[in-house]
């Protein structure tokens, strides 16, 4: 698989799973709103997608932009995984390690590819 195949997946990962936290999302007493920062992933995710085209193309500005996208993701990510383990959230916790497992996968992909090209 090459990286822009890796770098869709993560991106229609980054996007969609929001939102399905949004909208399968149930207020609590103590969670009455789920917080936009929820939705940063999705932000993410379609900057990523917009950098597909130059991936296809290898353009090199384009993959260092994916790559730090999808680094400050991956990075972003721990903090609510953090706290859906403490808070014992098991379905957070599962679309949390879906877009860090996609994430890590483009990460891996990226720098194979970079260690590909510096070969050439």
């Amino acid at each position: 698989m090459n990286v822009s195949k890796f770098n869709l997946i993560n991106s229609l990962t980054l996007i969609l799973v929001p939102l399905w936290a949004y909208f399968t999302f149930e207020a609590t007493p103590e969670k009455e709103t789920l917080s936009l920062t929820a939705m940063i992933p999705l932000f993410l995710g379609v900057i990523l997608l917009l950098c597909n085209n130059g991936l296809k193309r290898e353009n090199k500005f384009i993959a260092h932009i994916a790559v730090l996208v999808t680094f400050i993701a991956l990075l972003g990510l721990f903090m609510p995984l953090n706290a859906a383990i403490s808070e014992g959230r098991m379905l957070s916790i599962i679309r949390v390690s879906i877009m860090i497992l996609t994430s890590v996968l483009a990460m891996i992909s990226f720098i194979n590819s970079f260690i590909k090209a510096r070969k050439t």
